[in-house]
């Protein structure tokens, strides 16, 4: 490590170790979290300010300056990439010694202000990238602002979390106890590991901070602009042109009388309903005019065209406007700008989202000088009080106070006698001031989510207000007669509050509400009969046994997931349109239903309805009904023509359907009888020429047969046809022919041979999903127009005749499970313009591939798109993980984004690798591989998240022998479900709002604002994600993690996500699995069964069948290993040597297939993902004798060799290779326009003009880089410490996505790496998957170098760390000399050792050599030299 000496010859030592004779500082908790933006105080705690230490005074030379040890790095960017230097670098042995003493010292990564460049005068503008200084600086959580504003003569610091708003800190906050704060919220526990984490860079995308205040540009420009330019008054030639200060902000234009100075007269021309133009007689020339009779107009002459460009944008928005409005909410304002009070006839002013001060100049206390104000938002900006001074502004009608942490209200506020709206939701308010009552003009008031525990008795003096708006707050009992006095209130909003009784205490009706919305309470009984001028009920999601209503003048009844028998109202609800009783315990549906004249919706699914009125089907009003999922036995006959739009009967016991139902029902237009016992359809008419509007019809899961084609003839608008899992032995050609409008057909799982040639007259037909059939020819399809999705998978397919040219609208083709389907290298080509093409990869079996399959479990999967045009869905399978011996699976959701579940699935498996090696318990590591993925996702996981689930098949170690456990951990709405003894057993848990009413709780206790289809803050409905940190600490990335051990009757294990549980049952997806057994078919029909049953969205599925059993393993246990489940063995030290010109195949396991991919979407090349291969050098240790491996488990093979095993190398004869290409991982080709240097390409490579691609299923074959013969036997090394195993970390398996990609020697290894062979199978697949991972510390910043997307998050500025400073506050000289005494030599005459021994750090995790010698010179001039070895973090 260099020394440097500054000028006042003081070292640096750490910040924290403030000197005995310190004095302490007392503080108050009360504003000083570190919470910004939209997160609550309760982020980040005050930490204890009262233990906040300050310095004690000092004396002598350099007393006030602080110099400190600045240890330079190279290519330190963000998100801890590639190039990122590493921890091992950053710190010095001395360092780390000291950080390893007491867990409550650490390190802050100080960012300065990246202030983007402003274009110059003329000329060009400037391209260079402003650079920030990267300061490292060690303290301890008691370190406050003040002290290190003090050490390095700083004005103050400032914190961004997630990459949004940035506020500045206050003096008594402790920058590291904020970094403790935020990573224990997120999860972690150990405060080892939080020291850890809180030294890594990736962490900056979460939480940063600044040394002052970084700057934006663009901000700046749409909050002020000014210059001096050369401007004339008025449209004549009387006045002259004049040099003056010209200032364009808020809705004003301000010209100054004085060049260069805002002194004396200044002249302000309003510009709403005004006139910005462009003079073309004058280059860059603007002409400002206000509105009115008597307008104003100034002439202004830039000097730029960027100014021009920038004024003339600017100013065409204040000039469209209708109201004075300026909004300035977002923008990390602590003051209003000055300018802005020249705006005198400002009307409107946003301010939400902010950090305002309520004192000083530009503070929330010079509001009152807008006399026109009458709109003001000051809501999210963390107040804490309520701002007195804002009840100045006579002329407010609306008054937003939203997320401000108020706890109360002043009586000032009833000065404020204009105010219409005002919103004060999000707070802590238990009580209201009596003040508030005089509020006569007062119609809106907004008391959401805070703490009152019954409904203020000042709202019966508040007239106007007509809603009670009330939701999440602590009421726990509402007493009818409270309303009966507040005879203005319309609507009601009291849901999740908590509520346990409705009190009826009084004879007199409410007759006024109209509306009463009860939803996610805990009421088990509801009488509402003296309300009886209801309209509207809300009160799903109870627990009510009972419902009492009037039904005088009900109109809707919304009261689903309840657990009702029966419902009671009176009178006959006449009025009533729709009513919702899904969920509920019904066996019958009430007479009263029958006799509502206007009903149009019905929804009584999941119930136990046994039969249907027949007055009820044949209403003359009953447009659409849901009365799937009961116990129906039989459909009633049509008496007459009826209305019905809307049919679904879905999982019942219908043998048939009335005969009469398609020519009775002629508006008919969906019908769905899916998982039924039908073994014929209706006719759709009595005679030939048919009326049936029918478009939708799904007939999956019932006994039908071929004659049903017949009888679909006459619905000749159907575009929807599901005829999935039937006895069709074939389709008639000549009745498919007449779907003319058919758009998507499924027609698996039957028994078909052939589709018939005749489908090609379906001109609009765009998805044909046929798996699992008996089709040996391949239809004649790619002759449609709008083809996109072709499924023939699990065929018996042996060629396929193509024409000439593909049609390009065909997206996605999976021909995987044919096995006798072989496909020329000319056909590939062919195929090469389709996204995703899904083939089985063959490869000869080999000695080698027998050993090396398991069969202790085999899986499947499937990912179906819906109507949606991408995959959000993501699905990880490694059937050998780790040592070869283990499995991992996994399902990413990501709803509506497709970059996290990606990224998920690219880096995850290498997490999990990862945190194997640290830690025994399977809570632990589990966790922390949730939480360092979150981590992991970057930029991308700030505003986007995702639902995953990991499951992991381990051993657990006992005296008896080794038997097998599942670990699962989850966040979010995917699910894990394990048959047991043919039972479904739930391994995991959803993390949904509706479905945990801990993690409801939470939310609300987090002051979260749940909208009324109970998401947080309108985005999610899950409460635990991976990313979406902006919305911490509401949605956390802590999972569930739950361990079961395995046994011989658990047959197999189903992992979905939340659209595919939404629609098939755990018992109904156990008994499908059961059924199919081969596991990629089983996993397809699971998500043709959720198509069939209406899901629209993404749906993800896979199976694990399991054979595990008592006597399946007869490995021998690691010797001297007496503990349950320690950490598993480190990679054996391999020098390797790779074999580039030695032929390869791809291996493969049965009912696996290979996807080819021709493109790579944007969420590759503009995301980022990590992989977390270790860095550790190997380490000696005796060698030990191989451990006896059973067939089932042999040893593992790396790189071609048998590792523990004799020092030869076996050749693995299955394995791929390909030569290392200049590509990288976020190229579709290199610069040259080839993707590889092979002069010829090898089996499994496809050639695309100039491109040259790979694609491998990562779901199941296992990859490795071929090399050669070990050195020595020496180099094969276990190291036996303290009764256990230890693997050395020189050999890193990244076995993510099912391939083994093996890195050897990291340090010493004759493997490189580099871009070429880091992105040996960096291939993307366009249904989700991903091929090999990338061996670097974060994949994602390998493509940060490639075009980003323009919107959304890829719009956020670079934050680039250059240069970085390693700066130790010079607070604790005495402390540290004494801890470093002895460890210090003398630099002078004292050399390093030729034999530097490696010392190996728990927390850092690094071996680090003593790479220096240093001493500490005692004086007044005291200075530190030492050396450190230069790291080259180049790859």
């Amino acid at each position: 490590m260099a020394t440097e000496e500054e000028d006042n010859n003081n070292t640096a030592v750490p910040a924290a170790n403030i000197r005995a004779d310190a004095k302490n500082k007392g503080g108050d908790a009360g504003d000083s979290g570190a919470c910004v933006d939209r997160q609550p105080d309760a982020l980040l705690h005050q930490a204890g300010l009262s233990r906040t230490a300050g310095r004690g005074s000092r004396s002598g030379p350099g007393a006030h300056s602080a110099t400190g040890i600045r240890v330079l790095k190279r290519n330190m960017k963000r998100n801890g990439s590639r190039s990122c230097v590493t921890r091992k670098t950053r710190f010095g042995s001395r360092e780390r010694d000291w950080l390893k003493g007491d867990t409550q010292r650490g390190c802050v990564c100080l960012y300065g202000g990246a202030v983007d460049p402003q274009p110059p005068a003329s000329g060009p503008q400037a391209s260079s990238t402003p650079q920030t200084d990267l300061q490292l600086v060690l303290c301890s959580t008691s370190t406050t602002v003040e002290e290190l504003c003090a050490q390095r003569s700083g004005q103050g610091l400032y914190v961004q979390l997630h990459g949004d708003l940035v506020r500045r800190l206050d003096p008594p906050e402790r920058p590291l106890q904020m970094v403790y704060d935020y990573l224990t919220s997120m999860g972690y526990a150990d405060p080892v590991r939080v020291q850890h984490e809180a030294a890594n860079s990736d962490l900056s995308c979460m939480i940063r901070f600044y040394s002052e205040r970084p700057g934006n540009a663009d901000q700046q420009e749409r909050t002020l602009l000014k210059g001096v330019f050369s401007v004339r008054k008025g449209k004549t030639q009387l006045h002259k042109w004049a040099e003056r200060q010209v200032i364009l902000c808020g809705t004003c234009l301000i010209v100054a009388s004085v060049k260069d100075s805002l002194a004396g007269k200044m002249h302000i021309l309003p510009l709403v309903g005004g006139k910005v133009e462009e003079v073309k007689r004058r280059q860059h020339c603007l002409m400002f005019s206000s509105a009115g009779s008597q307008a104003q107009t100034y002439f202004v002459n830039f000097d730029t065209l960027a100014d021009y460009q920038r004024w003339h944008r600017q100013a065409s928005k204040v000039v469209s406007q209708t109201v004075s409005l300026v909004d300035l909410s977002c923008y990390s304002l602590e003051t209003v700008p000055e300018y802005l009070f020249y705006c005198q006839d400002l009307t409107h002013l946003n301010l939400r989202h902010n950090f305002m001060r309520l004192e000083g100049p530009g503070s929330l206390l010079n509001l009152p000088r807008f006399s026109q104000l009458k709109s003001l938002n000051i809501s999210h900006n963390r107040l804490g009080v309520f701002p007195e001074c804002v009840c100045e502004i006579l002329t407010l009608t609306e008054l937003n106070l939203s997320c401000n942490n108020l706890h109360t209200i002043p009586v000032q506020i009833g000065n404020l006698q204009s105010l219409q709206t005002l919103s004060l939701d999000g707070n802590h308010l238990s009580s209201l001031p009596e003040e508030l009552g005089g509020l006569s003009q007062l119609n809106s008031l907004g008391l959401s989510f805070n703490n009152f525990s019954h409904v203020p008795t000042v709202l019966e003096r508040l007239c106007a207000v007509d809603k009670l708006a009330m939701a999440g707050n602590r009421l726990e009992s509402l007493e009818l007669s409270t309303l009966v006095r507040m005879i203005h209130l319309r609507n009601i909003d009291l849901r999740l509050n908590g509520l346990r009784c409705v009190k009826c205490d009084t004879a007199d009706p409410v007759s006024h509400v109209t509306q009463l919305d009860l939803r996610d309470n805990c009421l088990d009984s509801l009488d509402l009969n003296s309300v009886c001028n209801l309209e509207t009920l809300h009160c799903q999601r109870n627990q009510l046994g009972t419902l009492t209503l009037s039904g005088f003048t009900l109109r809707m009844l919304h009261a689903g997931s309840n657990r009702l028998s029966t419902v009671n109202i009176y009178p006959v609800p006449n009025q009533l349109t729709h009513m919702d009783l899904s969920q509920n315990l019904l066996e019958y549906l009430p007479d009263w239903v029958c006799d509502c004249r206007k009903i149009e919706m019905l929804d009584a699914t999941h119930n136990l309805l046994s039969e249907l009125p027949s007055r009820l089907l044949n209403s003359l009003s009953l447009r659409k009904l849901l009365a799937g999922n009961n116990h129906l036995q039989r459909v009633p006959d049509l008496l007459d023509h009826i209305p019905l739009e809307t049919l679904d009967l879905q999982h019942n016991k219908l043998p048939e359907l009335p005969e009469s139902l398609f020519y009775k029902a002629l508006n008919l237009k969906y019908l769905n009888v899916s998982a039924n016992a039908l073994e014929s359809i209706p006719p759709s008419s009595q005679s030939e020429e048919s009326l049936s509007t029918l478009q939708e019809l799904y007939l999956t899961g019932n006994n039908l047969n071929e004659n049903c084609g017949a009888l679909l003839v006459g619905h000749q608008n159907l575009r929807i046809l599901h005829v999935a899992y039937n006895q069709l032995l074939s389709f008639p050609a000549s009745k498919l022919s007449k779907l003319e409008l058919l758009e998507e057909l499924n027609l698996s799982g039957n028994k078909l041979k052939t589709i018939p040639s005749t489908v090609s007259s379906c001109k609009r037909l765009h998805t044909l999903i046929a798996h699992s059939n008996q089709i040996t020819v391949f239809p004649e399809i790619l002759n449609l127009p709008e083809i996109k999705l072709v499924d023939l998978s699990c065929n018996e397919l042996t060629e396929i005749q193509l024409p000439d040219s593909l049609p390009a609208t065909l997206q996605e083709l999976d021909l995987t499970g044919n096995s006798s389907l072989t496909l020329e290298h000319k056909t590939l080509n062919l195929f090469s313009h389709i996204t995703t093409l899904k083939l089985d990869q063959k490869s000869p079996p080999t000695p080698g591939d027998s050993l090396g399959s398991s069969t202790l479990w085999e899986h499947g999967y499937s990912e179906m798109r819906g109507q949606r045009n991408k995959l959000c869905v993501s699905v990880l399978a490694v059937d050998r993980f780790g040592d070869g011996g283990e499995g991992c699976y996994g399902i990413f959701d990501g709803d509506r984004n497709e970059e996290v579940p990606r990224l998920l699935q690219c880096t995850m498996g290498d997490v999990l690798c990862e945190e194997l090696q640290h830690s025994r318990t399977d809570a632990v590591y589990m966790c922390n591989t949730f939480l360092t993925s979150h981590r992991k996702l970057g930029m991308a996981g700030q505003k986007l998240g995702a639902s995953a689930l990991l499951c992991y098949i381990h051993r657990e170690m006992s005296e008896s022998g080794g038997c097998f456990s599942l670990t699962v951990a989850n966040v979010g709405t995917c699910q894990a479900i394990l048959c047991r003894d043919g039972q479904a057993v739930q391994l995991s848990k959803v993390f949904s709002l509706e479905n945990s009413i801990e993690e409801m709780e939470r939310v609300k206790v987090h002051k979260a604002i749940i909208t009324e289809d109970n998401k947080v803050s309108g985005v999610t409905c899950c409460s635990r994600l991976l990313g979406c940190s902006y919305l911490s600490p509401w949605v956390l990335p802590k999972p569930w993690v739950h361990t079961e051990p395995l046994c011989a009757k658990d047959e197999f294990l189903i992992l979905g996500n939340r659209a595919l549980f939404e629609r098939v049952s755990y018992r109904e997806a156990v008994c499908t699995v059961q059924a199919v057994r081969d596991p990629r078919a089983a996993a397809k029909k699971l998500c043709s069964l959720a198509q069939s049953y209406g899901c629209k969205d993404n749906i993800g599925a896979v199976v694990v069948s399991l054979h595990v059993g008592e006597d399946s393993c007869t490995c021998e246990p690691p010797a001297l290993n007496d503990e349950l489940r320690g950490p598993p063995p480190a990679p054996v030290p391999v020098s390797v040597t790779p074999c580039p010109s030695d032929p390869g195949n791809l291996s493969f396991s049965s009912g696996i297939g290979t996807e080819f991919s021709s493109e790579t979407s944007a969420s590759e090349v503009g995301s980022e993902a990590g992989s977390t291969a270790s860095d550790e050098p190997p380490s000696s240790g005796s060698a030990s004798r191989p451990e006896r491996r059973c067939s089932l488990h042999p040893a593992p093979t790396v790189c071609g060799i048998m590792v523990p095993g004799p020092a030869a190398s076996v050749t693995h004869p299955g394995v791929f290779q390909r030569q290392p290409s200049s590509a990288t991982f976020s190229s579709n080709q290199s610069d040259n326009g080839l993707d590889s240097d092979d002069e010829a390409p090898p089996e499994g490579v496809i050639s695309n003009g100039s491109k040259l691609e790979v694609e491998v299923d990562i779901h199941c074959c296992a990859f490795q880089l071929r090399s050669g013969a070990l050195e020595s036997p020496k180099e094969l090394n276990l190291e036996n410490r303290h009764g256990r195993m230890r693997r050395q970390n020189s050999v890193v398996v990244s076995a993510t996505n099912g391939c083994l990609l093996a890195v050897c020697g990291r340090e010493n290894g004759d493997l490189k790496k580099s871009p070429s062979t880091s992105s040996l199978f960096g291939k993307k697949l366009s249904n989700g998957s991903v091929v090999a991972l990338e061996e670097s510390h974060n994949i994602i910043e390998v493509a940060l170098e490639a075009p980003k997307k323009k919107s959304g998050y890829f719009t956020a500025p670079a934050q680039q760390d250059p240069e970085d400073q390693l700066i130790v506050p010079p607070g604790l000289e005495q402390e540290i000399r004494e801890q470093l005494k002895g460890q210090s030599l003398l630099v002078s005459g004292i050399s390093t050792p030729p034999t530097p021994t490696c010392v190996k750090d728990p927390l850092w995790d690094q071996p680090h050599p003593h790479a220096f010698a240093s001493s500490l010179v005692p004086g007044p001039g005291l200075a530190t030299i030492m050396q450190q070895e230069v790291y080259d973090t180049a790859l």
